[in-house]
């Protein structure tokens, strides 16, 4: 069955059919490294990683994406906080790393930065004015729209119509309302780098078609982007491209959904603003990694802390699932050769399911089904057919959360994580606990069942549910 992509630019999903086969080329547009990464940035980045996992089991993939690290906004930041643009930039690349780590989200296999690549920036705006498409004007570089036929068609929008509605225009030098900056002459106080048309730096727009275009070619497969950047930001990508190369640019284009906070969308105008490290300081990584998985990656979805305690208690029981399978099968077996037929599709409706537009939700719903069946066999009394079987799904699920980016860890590490940070959040001391279940361990031996009652409640009272089994006492927060 061939793997089927919601195409935004013809607006229905399209079968891939790769320029080179058997090959992959995908540019997503990264971060603007000016401040944290929220949780829009995560629901992008979680996306593309899924898919771009998904795409390795049967492609060469080559998957590009970037850092805007200069900007206005990163300048405006670095002049507020008093700190060099370039520094300031390095750094949150730094943190935007560390939070797409705890997420399990892949480095991209290049990573280009717009500071690294002001000879392809340059070059390509050069070209675009030899050829007529742009112009110059006191050493500002624009592009002019109404060059270029088509513009407007990835975002439904009418040139004509755009300039109707356009607002008084501040910069009279522009021929037209929609015109924009390939190239920005440099202010006073600002990072520049010497061009043709004096000292300045690239318009947001023109990086990402020089860096695409270097590692990727003229024409590749895959665009992708949240679906804020449809609107000018790939449009003007489309129109600048094109008319430098005279061929088409990305084959289809992909854009995740918004997230809206408590059905608002998220903005920091309306203070439901979050970034990734605030959500991660009271919820598992791999809490919020299934969580954005669990809606389409085109729809929007809907973050609440209430979703996400849910979410939590959900991926909790998994991990516990799979804890007690690895207790029964071992940490490193795998499955021999398995003849149910109906086993053997797990991964077939798998695949199938992620084929169609790279469909996580269906795919977490279908592995529920799953670790249902590994509970109910758990709970029974193993012969050679259930271990087999329960190595067949060990190693299934193994394969099928290497996709998703789940259960890439060992279930002791992310349970024993999710219960230190309930201590922390609860202000429980783990000793003072496990001092108190030693005394109560005392009492019961010495046949205090009075005071090992007494210890037992006073452990409910601070929050602690133990229970006593041949292996000994465990406990947890209730």
């Amino acid at each position: 069955m061939p793997l089927k992509i919601y195409d935004t630019l013809t607006g229905q999903k399209v079968a891939l059919e790769p320029i080179h086969a058997g090959e992959v080329r995908i540019y997503v547009c990264g971060p603007t490294v000016y401040d944290m990464a929220h949780i829009g940035h995560a629901r992008a980045y979680v996306a593309f990683d899924t898919a771009v996992r998904f795409l390795r089991r049967r492609y060469k993939v080559t998957y590009v994406r970037n850092y805007t690290d200069v900007d206005d906004k990163i300048i405006k930041r670095a002049a507020e906080v008093g700190e060099d643009p370039a520094a300031l930039a390095a750094r949150f690349i730094r943190e935007f790393e560390l939070d797409m780590q705890a997420l399990a989200v892949n480095n991209a296999d290049v990573q280009p930065k717009v500071t690294e690549h002001m000879a392809e920036i340059i070059d390509l705006v050069a070209t675009l004015v030899a050829k007529g498409a742009a112009y110059v004007v006191d050493g500002d570089v624009y592009f002019a729209v109404d060059k270029f036929e088509g513009y407007g068609a990835l975002g439904r929008r009418d040139l004509t119509d755009m300039e109707a509605g356009a607002r008084v225009e501040v910069d009279l030098r522009k021929r037209h309302p929609m015109d924009f900056a390939l190239w920005k002459a440099a202010k006073p106080g600002e990072p520049f780098w010497e061009s043709p048309w004096g000292q300045g730096r690239p318009g947001w727009h023109i990086e990402c078609s020089a860096m695409s275009s270097k590692y990727l070619g003229e024409t590749f497969d895959i665009h992708g982007g949240g679906k804020d950047l449809i609107f000018p930001h790939h449009e003007n990508e489309i129109a600048q491209s094109r008319a430098a190369s005279g061929k088409p640019f990305a084959k289809v284009w992909m854009h995740n959904g918004f997230v809206n906070v408590d059905n608002q969308k998220m903005s920091k105008s309306l203070g439901n603003f979050f970034t990734v490290r605030d959500v991660l300081q009271k919820f598992d990584p791999q809490t919020l990694r299934y969580f954005l998985l669990t809606t389409h990656y085109r729809s929007p979805i809907s973050f609440s802390d209430q979703t996400l305690k849910e979410t939590e208690a959900r991926v909790k029981y998994l991990y516990e699932t799979l804890a007690r399978l690895e207790a029964k099968v071992g940490e490193g077996s795998s499955a021999p050769p398995y003849t149910n037929d109906e086993l053997q599709q797990v991964v077939a409706r798998f695949e199938a399911t992620m084929e169609d537009d790279f469909n996580t939700a269906k795919a977490l719903g279908d592995l529920s089904e799953v670790f249902t069946l590994v509970n109910d066999l758990l709970q029974r009394d193993l012969g050679d057919t259930e271990l087999r079987t329960l190595r067949f799904l060990k190693a299934t699920l193994t394969e099928v959360g290497a996709v998703l980016g789940l259960f890439v860890e060992p279930p002791k590490v992310v349970l024993e994580r999710m219960a230190a940070r309930k201590q922390a959040d609860r202000g429980v001391d783990q000793k003072a606990v496990e001092a108190l279940i030693a005394l109560r361990a005392e009492a019961r031996k010495a046949k205090d069942f009075a005071r090992a009652d007494a210890i037992r409640k006073e452990l409910l009272a601070m929050g602690v549910n133990i229970k006593d089994s041949a292996a000994g006492t465990t406990w947890e927060l209730a």
